[in-house]
């Protein structure tokens, strides 16, 4: 007779040697390895870039199965070159340029998938004792931008939507360094800027952007255009749609988290690049939600979506803008089809 503990033991070892000769079950998370996603931002580390830090720290991009290298960036249309060019699999730029390289290379152009400047940061700054309070204001007046930049591009449409005639305008080139500084000293009326960038470069020059400068923006202005978002390659949205969904997921949780507590955004910030300041970059996260991201329309679509019909008509003034050889589809420019249900891009109350 065998004993009990004997048969126990017996069973034991059979047991052990059934697992031994068995495959070995992988846990999700272990059965393949994160797909790699080279992401590029739009310019150098700021504030307005927390969230894609939050998503990697508090392992969003993980829970997804990725594995995502964030890079700074050279400008808001770089990103979409340098995905183009197949250096980047993904990034943070321009809808605007999207929709440039769209009519005129629709194959290899990248497509938005997360939309999240739903007011374009382009603005007339101006010193409050200028004199000028509206568009009409311009006329017979000097103005400082770079010849390059969308805002600079733009000024003739925006003008034209204001009565405005363009030649009554002086645009004087200058190096977007010394926008602030040129206005400053007042050798022009008014900047053509990025206001979620000028409003730091004021505050770091020990102005008050607030109290003492005015600011008009292109989209209260007739120029109601879309700006930054996340895009992602052709390539990548083709072969790798699961990859992409994750993507937005992720980010879209980092987004709303921010959005609620922006001081922790910026530590996930400071994290990676101690020498920004912290006070300054968390003012810069907080006006870019109050100017460029909660709206009426992002309260009602959700965070990341886009209007239909509105892009087409900001298609339609980028077109003539940039003379652009065709109008291309909004499809061909954003694919929502990436994006997480409505409810889970709802717009909570943001941080104070």
């Amino acid at each position: 007779m065998i004993d009990i503990s004997r048969r126990a033991a017996l069973a034991t070892g059979f047991g052990l040697a059934l697992v031994a000769a068995q495959p070995f079950a992988a846990t999700p998370a272990q059965a393949q390895e994160p797909t790699p996603i080279r992401f590029t931002l739009d310019w150098k580390y700021q504030g307005i870039h927390a969230w894609y830090f939050v998503a990697r720290d508090r392992g969003y991009f993980r829970d997804e199965g990725l594995e995502v290298t964030i890079d700074q960036g050279e400008g808001s249309a770089a990103t979409v070159t340098r995905i183009m060019s197949g250096a980047y699999d993904a990034g943070f730029g321009d809808i605007n340029a999207v929709i440039q390289q769209a009519a005129q290379k629709p194959g290899e152009a990248p497509v938005m998938v997360y939309q999240i400047y739903n007011r374009p940061p382009f603005a007339v700054l101006t010193r409050t004792d200028s004199g000028i309070e509206d568009m009409k204001d311009l006329a017979g007046r000097k103005v400082g931008g770079p010849a390059g930049s969308a805002a600079t591009r733009l000024l003739p449409a925006l003008l034209a939507r204001n009565g405005v005639a363009v030649p009554s305008v002086e645009v004087l080139n200058m190096q977007p360094n010394l926008q602030e500084q040129m206005l400053i000293r007042g050798e022009v009326a008014a900047s053509l800027v990025f206001n979620v960038t000028s409003y730091v470069n004021l505050i770091q020059q020990g102005q008050d952007p607030d109290g003492d400068f005015r600011w008009l923006d292109y989209a209260d202005h007739g120029l109601d255009l879309y700006s930054n978002g996340v895009m992602v390659s052709r390539d990548l949205a083709r072969d790798k749609p699961e990859a992409v969904r994750g993507l937005v997921r992720a980010i879209n949780r980092a987004v709303q988290d921010v959005m609620a507590d922006p001081d922790m955004g910026v530590k996930a910030l400071t994290a990676v690049e101690p020498l920004v300041d912290a006070g300054s970059e968390g003012r810069r996260v907080r006006f870019a939600f109050d100017r460029l991201m909660i709206t009426p329309e992002t309260r009602k679509i959700g965070l990341g979506d886009v209007d239909d019909a509105r892009l087409e008509r900001s298609i339609a003034v980028m077109a003539e803008a940039y003379d652009l050889p065709r109008k291309p589809e909004p499809s061909q420019v954003f694919d929502r089809s990436f994006l997480p249900p409505q409810d889970q891009r709802l717009v909570a109350g943001a941080g104070n």
